[in-house]
Parts: C-alpha cells; sequence; structure tokens
C-alpha cells in the first residue's frame, strides 16, 4: 500500500482543483492522489493557518512536510515572502510548484527527507507533522527543527489530540523549554514553541 509520505511517482492521477477563501482571499488548489488530504484542505491545517500570527512570520520560512503546498502558498501570499516547502513525497513537490504558479506566489519547493542536508538556518518552521509514520519520525523532525531555527525562531505545530498531542507537548518542552499550546478545536491542539 502506497502513502503520502512515500515516492508516489507510479500511482495512478485523479486530479482536482480545490477552491478554498481565507482572510477574504480565493485559492485555488490543484491536488491528486498519493497527497495527504487530497479532497480537501483538512481542517488541522486550517486550523493552524488560522492560529498563525502572520505579522511575526518574517524570511526564512519552511513548510516542513508541505503536501501540495497549501500553508507554504498562503503564507508566501499574506508575508509577500519566498518560502521553502520541503516534502519527501515527489508528486507533492510538483503539485506545491503547480500551486504556487497557479497562485502567483513564491515558494521554493525541495524534494526531500525532513531536514536533513539542508545547511540554512530558519526564522520559523511551519507543520503538520505526518503522524501516520509514527512517533520516531515525527520526533526526528522535531529534532531536526529546533537544530535548523535561528535563535528566537519559531516551531508551529499541529497534531490531533488522540495522535499524541499531549506527548507532542512534552517532547517540545523537552527540546526547546516550553510549548505553548495555543488552541484547542475539535480535537486538534496548535503548538507553538520559541528557540532562545
Amino acid at each position: 500500500m502506497s502513502h503520502y509520505f512515500t515516492d508516489n511517482a507510479d500511482m495512478s492521477h485523479n486530479r482536482r482543483v480545490i477552491p478554498f477563501r481565507f482572510l477574504g482571499v480565493n485559492y485555488k488548489f490543484v491536488s491528486d492522489n498519493g497527497v495527504f488530504s487530497k479532497d480537501e484542505i483538512d481542517y488541522g491545517t486550517q486550523l493552524l493557518l488560522s492560529c498563525l500570527d502572520f505579522s511575526g512570520l518574517q524570511n526564512k520560512i519552511v513548510d516542513l512536510g508541505c503536501g501540495y503546498g497549501v500553508i507554504a502558498v498562503i503564507v508566501s501570499k499574506i508575508t509577500n515572502s519566498e518560502v521553502i516547502a520541503i516534502d519527501v513525497n515527489p508528486r507533492a513537490i510538483d503539485l506545491t510548484k503547480e500551486n504556487s504558479e497557479l497562485n502567483n506566489v513564491k515558494v521554493k519547493a525541495i524534494e526531500n527527507n525532513g531536514l536533513t542536508n539542508i545547511d540554512e538556518r530558519f526564522n520559523v518552521i511551519i507543520t503538520n507533522p505526518p503522524i501516520r509514520t509514527g512517533k520516531e519520525t515525527v520526533y526526528r523532525l522535531f529534532d531536526q527543527a529546533y537544530e535548523k531555527l535561528e535563535h528566537n525562531g519559531i516551531l508551529w505545530v499541529v497534531i490531533r489530540k488522540q495522535q499524541g498531542a499531549l506527548s507532542a507537548v512534552n517532547k517540545l518542552k523537552e527540546l526547546f523549554g516550553d510549548c505553548l499550546v495555543v488552541e484547542r478545536k475539535k480535537g486538534f491542539w496548535i503548538l507553538k514553541s520559541v528557540k532562545t
């Protein structure tokens, strides 16, 4: 069985366009088989976007585990910054490139396994992590995010309560020294940690 966090290049296509309105702006996202939440913008992503402090988002922003690029595209549009979008799934990366063009934003999409082999440091990392890959993989992404953030850099995470939100809070407190639960809604938790 193929998953959205693997190489789905050979999977059959079933492309669709998903309209989405956020803060009064209309977006269109092309989706396909083999990517996360292929039929709609998932609620966790919507809640995460609604909680972001866009005034505090600077350059050097990463959407880690970008899927087809929803967070990267919207953050780039609102902040007028180039956002780096990273995913291990080549189909997701192709769609992110297409969606950045479709929505006329500056997104640099990179096929990569997390933040390994990436030399840059970042001010903000935003992630809706691939929970189905297991806690070990998700925590490895948290470790990499901590390592790659600048001083005072911010990590934003959305995670479902029943998929390990409380243990994720504990992991982030261990890494960052603190983790703020910004929002809890419909079983989703929005977490924010600052590297001090």
